[in-house]
């Protein structure tokens, strides 16, 4: 026999007789690597409630009731009613493997008989335990999924605003939602087009299914197919399995095509074929597959000149906008500024355990002059970057390391009065960092600096 356990686990065993008790643990002792043992039946609630249990070993009869296996049947209930994830194995003599089969029915996993063979009783703690483990492994993926889907929830209330722009958008994705039309969003970068495809998803009556997002910018040549369209075993090299692609994946859901605009002309073909025929076809096969998807495009791009100029499609075009939602610029809706500011001040610093967190006035509008063309996602990383430097709880402008506001020229150094060579490395300084905003590394190599000399610089200066 090994002489240490050799399977985690926690393992409880209750039966009246002492020599039962006794055998079991010397035995499950060597294989599991907590084992424990206990006569009174009444003592289990306590045991488990300290100690959490994988699997209990229960005994059918104790002395109040020796033959009708009656206490056995309200211990298994009340075990789990105390943790339904716990593997209750009962422990019977011979003659009542009957009553054992209905205590299996009440949620029970196994019995074994008295006397037991000790392969017997170690393969069904073993297959318990597995059990167990499996069982804990799935509720983990459970609230998983479920934070995601909180987690999504979550990110629908970054898109907040009042300006009118914004609540037109708003009220596009509440009459869209509830139908199957296709929609194409557009917009510039960082204004939250795959927010706005969540939302539109979360809303329609395919919320409960898939949700597929594909980057159709980040797909080559040769991954085009293969990825949104599938492919059998063998249909290529590297294809050691079937595998489905992005399309039936989203099967009953929703799929998110975006950056449809940089897909080339002769892949818009084979695209808009499956949208028409609603079926694909993997790599390999030559069987059709049907799809039922509602489909969503976004781009930053013109598509409309692009349709004009003859590298779009318009027959896929019609086919992808059945309904456009175009989102406005940060710059567009300059009354949603401060209101973003704010709620993303209050994510950062509850996220960073900062406590409670303001702007300076000056601060307001620093940002609200500025002209952000990251959009909403510059705002968003400016606020976390300035949550994690500050040493103050109250954002001052220099903690934004911004271009300069609208309406503003930049400094020339050509022009500079002083010619202090402390001042100029400075403004040279918070030229490089505008210039890349505030990206540590690009300013870094621009200035010909390692990253460590630059933070060395920027304590120096107070930036």
């Amino acid at each position: 026999m090994p002489s240490k356990a050799d399977r985690h686990g926690k393992v409880l065993v209750v039966d009246d007789d002492e020599d039962i008790l006794v055998a079991a643990r010397l035995l499950l002792k060597q294989h599991i690597s907590v084992v424990h043992t206990e006569r009174d039946p009444n003592k289990i609630p306590s045991r488990m409630k300290s100690e959490g249990y994988d699997v209990i070993l229960l005994d059918m009869n104790f002395t109040e009731d020796t033959t009708t296996g009656r206490e056995g049947f309200l211990w298994l209930e009340r075990i789990l009613e105390i943790d339904p994830t716990v593997i209750v194995i009962l422990i019977t003599a011979f003659g009542d493997v009957e009553m054992a089969v209905k205590a299996i029915k009440l949620g029970a996993m196994d019995f074994i008989t008295k006397p037991w063979q000790n392969e017997k009783l170690l393969a069904t703690v073993n297959a318990a335990l597995a059990l167990h483990a499996g069982r804990h492994e799935a509720n983990r993926l459970r609230d998983i999924s479920e934070a995601l889907a909180e987690g999504l929830d979550r990110s629908f209330r970054d898109m907040i605003g009042r300006s009118p722009a914004m609540l037109r958008v708003f009220e596009t994705i509440e009459k869209v939602a509830a139908t199957d039309a296709n929609v194409l969003i557009l917009g510039e970068n960082g204004t939250g087009k795959e927010l706005v495809a969540r939302a539109i998803h979360r809303r329609s009556p395919r919320a409960e299914e898939a949700f597929i997002t594909v980057d159709m910018g980040a797909l080559t040549d040769t991954l085009f197919e293969s990825e949104l369209f599938g492919y059998e075993k063998g249909a290529f090299t590297d294809a050691k399995r079937d595998k489905p692609g992005r399309f039936e994946v989203a099967d009953h859901g929703t799929l998110f095509l975006d950056e449809i605009g940089n897909v080339p002309p002769f892949q818009q073909s084979k695209l808009l074929k499956v949208l028409e025929q609603r079926e694909v076809v993997r790599l390999g096969s030559t069987r059709a597959r049907e799809i039922d998807i509602r489909l969503i495009c976004a781009t930053n791009r013109d598509l409309h000149e692009m349709v004009a100029e003859g590298s779009f499609r318009q027959d896929l075009m019609y086919r992808i906008n059945t309904v456009e939602i175009h989102l406005p610029t940060l710059r567009e809706r300059d009354d949603d500024i401060l209101l973003l500011a704010h709620h993303y001040l209050e994510v950062y610093a509850r996220k960073y355990n900062r406590g409670e967190m303001s702007f300076r006035s000056d601060t307001e509008t620093k940002l609200k002059r500025y002209h952000w063309p990251g959009n909403v996602r510059e705002l968003q990383h400016a606020i976390e970057r300035a949550v994690i430097l500050t040493d103050s709880q109250v954002l001052a402008p220099e903690d934004f390391l911004l271009a300069p506001p609208r309406g503003e020229e930049a400094d020339d150094l050509l022009e500079m009065d002083n010619y202090n060579l402390e001042e100029v490395e400075r403004r040279v300084i918070e030229k490089a960092l505008r210039r890349h905003e505030g990206n540590i590394k690009r300013a870094a190599d621009e200035l010909g600096l390692t990253r460590t000399s630059l933070y060395r610089r920027l304590e120096k200066h107070g930036l």
